[in-house]
């Protein structure tokens, strides 16, 4: 778990089937990010556990679930990822369009950046965007 001063990050589970459902079908993920699949719960769940909590194992780090700390509410997904094209880990982030322009983003990226380098003992970290993103 990771918490900053309005967040807790934490491991994605099934219970988070849901909430990943819609934030991979929301316009901009499928836009910036692509088209994952996921149109059910069914699919959340294998979504969460092929690729977050797989990395989790393998890695030892992954995707988690950025929530409020008031009333932990999730708001969108944040971590560090290991992609086959990329040779160093990256890092990675999508919210809900409610709660963009509010510094949720770069709050939960800073928090994952600090315990991926202190605790992880991650060094070199990328991040990648498409251009009009």
């Amino acid at each position: 778990m990771i918490e900053t001063e309005r967040l807790v990050l934490t491991h994605l589970a099934n219970r988070d089937a849901e909430f990943i459902r819609g934030l991979l079908n929301e316009p901009s993920f499928l836009r910036f990010i692509g088209d994952r699949g996921v149109r059910t719960a069914d699919d959340a769940c294998r979504y969460i556990q092929d690729g977050p909590v797989a990395s989790y194992a393998r890695y030892g780090y992954g995707l988690l679930r950025v929530g409020l700390k008031s009333g932990d509410t999730p708001i969108g997904i944040c971590g560090v990822l290991k992609r086959d094209t990329l040779p160093e880990p990256d890092l990675g982030f999508s919210l809900l369009p409610a709660w963009w322009s509010m510094g949720y983003a770069h709050e939960a990226a800073s928090g994952v950046m600090q315990h991926a380098r202190g605790e992880l003992g991650v060094g070199r970290i990328l991040a990648i965007t498409s251009v009009d993103n």
